[in-house]
């Protein structure tokens, strides 16, 4: 496989980490489309539909534009496009984030939530928004370095979403979830995502400091050797004709 191959693997794990949330939130907005019947699944997002819409939309351009985010070739060949994409998919993740907030803070809790994951979507959404304005106002000072790092800590809570149906899918397939498992469960996919940006992180600041070595030594090797660079005292320097008062003088004769 080349390496412009390799490098399309990043954001298509990513969109396919997203499906799933994506689709369930295609699902929600065609139900409030219409004139859904209230249940006691659906009774808080048709009370407040339009914290909903702001919530499902915004998470999912911020996923999928942001996967791309991801693609070191896109940085590299098309800067343009990655600042064009970015001034989209960092507001997109705050209004996901603020959106999630207020949901969790006003809407009535379902009976399969309760307190503690209340406590844990606030404390991640909260980081989120953090982590999200902390890159942009990075990218403010040029601060590539520091704006990378935040933006990727951001994107993992955004797609805790993703993470979350991968380990409470078989859970709650056999039926195996308590209020207290579900919120732990969920805090752990969390949790998980935010280590994984960790190691990406670091994974890239150790990357980009082998670069900076190697273009260093590269640089040193290729300068000429002080000793070289400088001609013996009495000898001509290269491409000056040589003076006679540079030559050196035989004993007069006797």
């Amino acid at each position: 496989m080349s390496k412009r191959r390799r490098e399309w693997l990043i954001p298509a794990g990513l969109i396919l980490l997203s499906l799933v949330p994506m689709l369930a939130g295609t699902v929600r907005l065609t139900e409030l489309a219409g004139d859904p019947e209230v249940t006691p699944d659906n009774a808080r997002f048709v009370a407040m539909p339009l914290p909903v819409v702001v919530h499902i939309v915004s998470a999912s351009v911020f996923c999928l534009l942001g996967a791309f985010q991801f693609h070191p070739g896109l940085r590299r060949r098309r800067p343009r496009w990655h600042r064009l994409a970015g001034r989209v998919v960092a507001p997109a993740g705050v209004g996901a984030a603020l959106s999630g907030l207020w949901m969790a803070s006003f809407a009535d809790l379902p009976a399969t939530d309760g307190p503690l994951l209340e406590v844990f979507r606030l404390l991640f959404g909260s980081a989120m928004v953090a982590f999200l304005v902390l890159g942009v106002v990075a990218i403010r000072r040029r601060d590539v370095v520091t704006h990378s790092a935040w933006m990727t800590r951001g994107y993992a809570i955004g797609q805790g979403a993703g993470t979350q149906a991968l380990i409470l899918g078989p859970f709650l397939a056999v039926g195996m979830t308590s209020v207290t498992a579900r919120a732990l469960l969920m805090a752990l996919a969390w949790t998980l995502n935010l280590a994984f940006a960790e190691w990406v992180i670091r994974r890239r600041r150790l990357t980009g400091r082998r670069t900076a070595r190697s273009g260093h030594l590269d640089v040193r090797s290729a300068a000429p050797h002080p000793a070289a660079a400088e001609p013996p005292a009495g000898a001509a320097a290269p491409g000056r004709p040589v003076a006679t008062a540079d030559l050196p003088r035989r004993p007069a004769a006797r």
